[in-house]
């Protein structure tokens, strides 16, 4: 079998590599947890400044909810339960939602 046989079975394969999807992590309003309470969790887990997380709380109470980032979904499942278990460790029933971009 000469060489030009082998190279000519041989076919290249293209692949594509697709970034990553992105999630959002969307914060929830209710009646319960107290507007320095969200502020202060978005300050802590979100790392906003003071008044993007009171402009972010704003929006929360005002539109029922608001994203909160949009991140890889490890991340944003992470932060979301962050969230959550700090609400919960306060007595408070926040709800922090995962959705995909």
């Amino acid at each position: 079998m000469s060489t030009e046989a082998i190279i000519e079975k041989k076919k290249v394969r293209s692949s594509k590599l697709q970034l990553p999807k992105k999630y959002k992590v969307i914060v929830c309003n209710d009646d319960v947890t107290p507007m320095d309470f969200v502020i202060a969790m978005l300050i802590s887990i979100f790392k906003h400044g003071h008044d993007q997380a009171y402009d972010l709380t704003m929006a929360i109470h005002n539109q029922g909810s608001a994203v909160a980032g949009i991140y890889n979904y490890e991340i944003a499942e992470q932060k979301a339960i962050d969230g959550v278990n700090l609400a919960r460790s306060h007595g408070f029933p926040l709800l922090i939602k995962v959705e995909e971009e």
